[in-house]
């Protein structure tokens, strides 16, 4: 599929998966915080129109897991309480895979928001995605990340996901790209309070997802390591909320 954009591939593998059930692809979302007083802001952005996943949408930075992503060097590991979040719940998640996941995330945030998640360094990239951070010299690193909810797509639907949905802390960007990312996934990025983004164009579940960060952050402004997390999934007809 060489000189298709992203937007015609995904259009195409919808147009040949059909309409029965699909198996849910892993993907990684990060949840960027913003401090700003007593208060927090998150980073969104509008979805293209022309996509056919969740159009027009306020979402977060993310989406599919490469496999390859676990291969990329790290300044620093996953929390272990956090990668076991991440591997637990239904399905099997392998420790690399769980890596993997973290990456994607990280990954995606620099590609649609031009945003790199790291500590200075020097890295060495051997995927083009990854150049970036070779040529800002930031080397990724997880150890900040937590982990704030897992969602699985319900059975149906034009695209389906098992999304582990992490947050960061804006101070744990080691640079910001004037500009946005290279792709044009998001548009018109924005830093938004808690209490707007809930109330903004957002998928239901990412409304969700802001609520559970919402009571995280009132718990624990910190957010430290190991507090329990949803999984958000259809069980037969019924829609599930399970702790991990």
């Amino acid at each position: 599929m060489e000189g298709l954009s992203k937007a015609e591939v995904d259009r195409l593998e919808a147009k040949a998966l059909g309409p029965g059930p699909l198996r849910p692809r892993d993907a990684g979302t990060l949840i960027l915080i913003d401090r700003q007083g007593s208060g927090f802001r998150v980073l969104m952005g509008r979805r293209h129109m022309r996509h056919a996943f969740m159009p027009g949408k306020y979402v977060f930075p993310g989406g599919r897991t490469d496999p390859t992503d676990s291969r990329v060097p790290i300044a620093s590991a996953l929390h272990p309480e956090e990668e076991a979040k991440l591997i637990a719940g239904v399905g099997r998640t392998s420790h690399a895979r769980a890596r993997a996941i973290a990456l994607s995330a990280i990954r995606e945030t620099y590609e649609e928001a031009g945003i790199l998640i790291g500590e200075k360094g020097p890295f060495a990239a051997s995927r083009a995605e990854w150049q970036a951070f070779a040529e800002h010299e930031v080397r990724p690193a997880l150890s900040g990340l937590r982990m704030i909810a897992r969602a699985i797509t319900p059975p149906g639907r034009v695209r389906r996901y098992d999304t582990r949905f992490l947050a960061a802390w804006r101070g744990d960007a080691a640079a910001e790209l004037a500009g946005g990312g290279p792709t044009d996934e998001l548009e018109e990025l924005v830093w938004l309070p808690l209490a707007e983004a809930r109330q903004a164009d957002i998928p239901e579940i990412t409304r969700t997802v802001l609520g559970e960060l919402e009571m995280q952050l009132a718990d624990d402004p910190r957010l430290s390591p190991g507090r329990s997390v949803p999984c958000y999934r259809m069980v037969g007809k019924t829609f599930i909320r399970e702790l991990l």
